[in-house]
């Protein structure tokens, strides 16, 4: 297996290392196997044959293949017309097999995830890890104290060959192809991301990763996860996401599925950088049963357009829900983001705190759905979105949405928009402090309290990446 790292000039180097860190890449003449660039039903076939999946899950792929097809493209949000499906690839496969040692990843797929310092998070701060290098699980580690108890941590493709039954019983469950045209292209050509299994009263003390990462140009990453945290159990699940600075569109379509059984508690963190080609169509939800909790912390940077709404249904007495998020938009790009509370039982409990922050004309959305049902009473909700302006070309917009069927319900939504003010950066730079890191003051501050809720190294890590995204925000 042999790359050939791609050459730039070293104005284009030190543009790559100024701008956006992980925007190198190696091409993939080496790779196992490349599909020929569109979407048919012959390369669905092609993919299920290639991962020796059993019937059913052809079936389903092709069914969903069907929906996809027939299925109009959303115009309720932002402009996705650019996106070229024959021209993407979507499925690639980088190496032959997923190994359990960094020594035995290839080279320049081992060089990518270390200059992404994902090996040293996993020594620092993780019980495990996975690599995800396009369309395949490359790498895959767990504490051996984890497999002990039982814990299992794979690829989803390691996950249905070895638990077939188990993952044919909650695969699509949550997340039918039929929810949305880009939940049907996940359902149909779907390749790696996690499959996760904590049993009753086991508490994963620190957190697991994947870390997702498009190498090639015109790539489609279509990653599936699917976590199921038995009752009385805790685990705190991060993924994290880059891609190269190709001029040409990448697109990632991934479908989350998390189901929190009764007592169990489970955080779902995501720290998203994709390079501003990215299209970032993602659908997650989960289900909580009974005195169950679920946390979506997401952060969401990069990317030309980001449509993502993680949300719960809180689906057992006393379930609670949670879902911090911050976007920031940038020249060119528009975050879309929100989430879904879908209240069943009673006694239900969500709560929703969205911020985001515009610059250089770009757009930042918050889109929500609330839904009460009729047997969910003495529920409570509340959502807060706050968004900051950098200037006066960038904008904010708000979608909320409520659907209440009972009278005992308290809901509370309060959204506000500012600006940098001139009185604030006075008294900064009255102090001794630059007009640039008085606003990255004012930005850390704004979004504070979502950073605190990450673990150390990547609270240090989060508060990097906004202040490289900060820079020339002044002028």
């Amino acid at each position: 297996m042999r790359f050939t790292q791609k050459k730039t000039s070293p104005a284009a180097d030190k543009l790559i290392s100024d701008v956006y860190e992980p925007g190198f890449s190696f091409a993939t003449d080496g790779y196992t196997f490349v599909s020929k660039p569109g979407i048919s039903e012959e390369v669905v076939k092609t993919i299920s044959r290639l991962k020796e999946e059993p019937d059913w899950m052809l079936k389903l792929r092709l069914k969903a293949y069907k929906h996809f097809i027939n299925s109009p493209m959303p115009t309720w949000g932002p402009d996705l017309s650019e996106i070229e499906f024959d021209k993407i690839h979507y499925y690639l496969k980088p190496t032959d097999k997923l190994v359990d040692s960094w020594d035995q990843v290839p080279d320049e797929v081992k060089e990518t995830f270390e200059r992404l310092k994902v090996p040293e998070a996993e020594r620092a701060v993780l019980a495990g890890l996975k690599a995800q290098y396009d369309s395949e699980v490359v790498y895959g580690s767990l504490g051996s104290m984890l497999k002990e108890q039982g814990v299992v941590f794979l690829s989803m493709d390691e996950g249905l060959k070895q638990y077939p039954e188990l993952v044919k019983e909650y695969f699509s469950k949550l997340v039918s192809f039929a929810d949305n045209k880009f939940a049907a292209l996940n359902t149909a050509v779907w390749s790696g991301g996690s499959f996760l299994y904590v049993p009753k009263g086991i508490e994963v003390k620190l957190p697991l990763q994947t870390y997702f990462r498009i190498n090639s140009p015109n790539a489609g990453q279509f990653e599936r996860t699917l976590i199921i945290v038995d009752e009385g159990a805790k685990v705190h699940y991060i993924e994290g996401c880059t891609a190269p600075n190709f001029s040409s569109h990448s697109l990632h379509a991934a479908v989350v599925e998390v189901f929190v059984k009764k007592g169990a508690r489970c955080q779902y963190t995501t720290v998203q950088n994709w390079y501003k080609n990215v299209y970032n169509l993602v659908t997650k939800r989960s289900r909580v049963e009974t005195e169950g909790e679920m946390i979506w912390t997401d952060f969401n940077m990069g990317s030309r357009v980001t449509m993502k709404y993680p949300g719960f249904v809180l689906a057992g007495k006393g379930a609670k829900g949670e879902m911090l998020s911050m976007a920031l938009a940038g020249k060119g790009q528009h975050q879309d983001t929100g989430s879904k509370a879908i209240h069943l039982a009673p006694y239900t409990t969500s709560s929703i705190v969205s911020k985001s922050i515009s610059k250089g004309g770009g757009v930042a959305s918050y889109r929500g759905l609330i839904q009460v049902g009729p047997e969910a009473i003495e529920s409570q909700n509340t959502v807060v979105c706050d968004a900051l302006l950098l200037d006066d070309q960038s904008r904010s917009n708000t979608y909320p949405v409520e659907r209440v069927y009972n009278s005992q319900v308290k809901l509370q939504h309060e959204a506000t928009v500012s600006k940098v003010g001139e009185e604030q950066l006075f008294y900064l730079m009255s102090r001794g402090i630059d007009e640039v890191s008085a606003r990255k003051m004012i930005v850390s501050g704004f979004v504070a309290d979502l950073v605190r809720k990450l673990p150390l190294e990547y609270a240090v890590e989060m508060n990097r990446l906004i202040d490289m995204e900060m820079e020339g925000s002044v002028g």
